[in-house]
């Protein structure tokens, strides 16, 4: 027996999560994500029950589209700390089974079981303890693919949602996929997804009866993935990754904003967050990330990667101010903003070039705010350039960090 790859996808966790500590919230509609306002919401839905989505809601979805759908659901914001310990306890279970656990976000995982067999039988009984053990635990429901590898997991364990096992049997992967619709191939946009509909292509079984010369013809490199990733194919390891990868944290305007000074001040405070977490978790970062996002969701990202590991509040909100004076587009109106840190390392135990800065020096001013925020709290202080005199548009006092 060749490997065996589980991926283990919560159903609906953020929802999930409240119906399971608020029975009243059961079988009902149940939407985690920004205050609808009665329909002049200006965020997103971050998840949503399964009888929310008999109404067309769905994830990523303007708050104010799914007030429209369902007006008489419930409407709920992330609790992202219970998320968290609950995502924390969920993971503990897999590391009963094997040490190759690699997450992919707080409600998804993929688990390397092939070391497991001898103890377990087999990877489909491993997929069921896991079922098990999660809602005798949790009182959740997750949904697992079993398969020789990432992508046929990750494909069954979408197939049959919720609480769904599916498994792919080795030596059968082309006849597993060759019904599935196109747009369920990995790397296969929207664009690209049209593109193969014009070629007649509507399934993966369509796409495996074309020869690999004739793909990399009509996709370049991309023609060699197809070719390999629609017949099953896909050698990549289950990699175990436990830190952080960048911190961020981002805020929607309760109208959509012009003013470039209400703009500077928001890019400041989130420098702001962002910087104290950084620090809270003794990390410094070298790519910084803007995320803009117009009037009418069409949203821009741009980063730039500097000389110094960083964690300065002056460092990330000068850089993220020039990139987004380089990428704003003059007359348009933003409705959110959003700036991260990535790339995370230390100068300690490497050797520095010549011309090499280093990691900075400590901000006083960060190290003043710091000792307050973390005697009073996150919120007991920020910079006067952070203030704005608009109290709609004002960055709200619980906003998360994003993680």
């Amino acid at each position: 027996m060749g490997r065996q790859i589980l991926h283990v996808d919560m159903d609906a966790f953020f929802a999930a999560v409240e119906q399971r500590d608020h029975p009243e919230y059961r079988g009902k509609p149940v939407i985690v994500g920004a205050d609808p306002k009665q329909g002049k919401g200006r965020g997103v839905v971050s998840t949503c029950s399964y009888e929310a989505r008999k109404f067309g809601i769905h994830s990523a979805m303007p708050i104010i589209q799914a007030w429209k759908r369902c007006p008489d659901g419930i409407y709920v914001p992330p609790n992202g700390k219970l998320y968290s310990q609950v995502s924390k306890e969920i993971q503990a279970i897999f590391f009963e089974f094997t040490d190759l656990v690699e997450p992919l976000s707080i409600d998804e995982a993929f688990l390397d079981v092939t070391g497991s067999i001898g103890l377990f039988k087999s990877g489909v009984e491993i997929a069921r303890k896991i079922k098990q053990r999660i809602l005798e635990s949790q009182q959740l429901t997750a949904s697992v693919g079993v398969a020789p590898n990432k992508f046929l997991s990750k494909i069954a364990s979408d197939l049959e949602k919720p609480d769904g096992l599916v498994v792919v049997e080795e030596g059968k992967e082309k006849e597993f996929l060759a019904p599935l619709e196109i747009s369920r191939l990995w790397g296969a946009g929207k664009k690209t997804v049209e593109r193969l509909n014009g070629l007649g292509i509507h399934t993966i079984g369509d796409l495996q009866n074309l020869p690999e010369e004739v793909l990399k013809k009509k996709f370049g490199k991309m023609g060699r993935h197809f070719y390999l990733i629609s017949r099953g194919i896909d050698d990549r390891n289950v990699v175990p990754d436990h830190g952080v990868k960048s911190v961020s944290n981002e805020m929607t305007f309760f109208e959509d904003v012009l003013d470039p000074e209400i703009i500077r001040r928001t890019l400041l405070r989130l420098a702001e967050k962002v910087a104290y977490r950084l620090r809270l978790q003794k990390l410094s970062g070298k790519t910084i990330h803007l995320k803009l996002r117009y009037e009418g969701f069409e949203t821009h990202t741009r980063n730039r990667t500097i000389g110094n590991y960083t964690s300065n509040t002056q460092t990330i909100f000068n850089t993220v101010t020039q990139l987004f004076e380089e990428s704003y587009q003059p007359g348009r109106r933003v409705r959110l903003l959003g700036v991260g840190v990535s790339q995370f390392g230390t100068e300690a135990g490497r050797q520095l070039s010549l011309f090499d800065a280093g990691e900075e020096k400590t901000d006083p001013l960060d190290e003043l705010e710091d000792i307050v925020r973390n005697k009073f709290g996150k919120n007991a202080i920020t910079r006067a350039g952070g203030l704005t005199n608009n109290p709609r548009n004002k960055p709200p006092a619980n906003d998360d960090f994003k993680m």
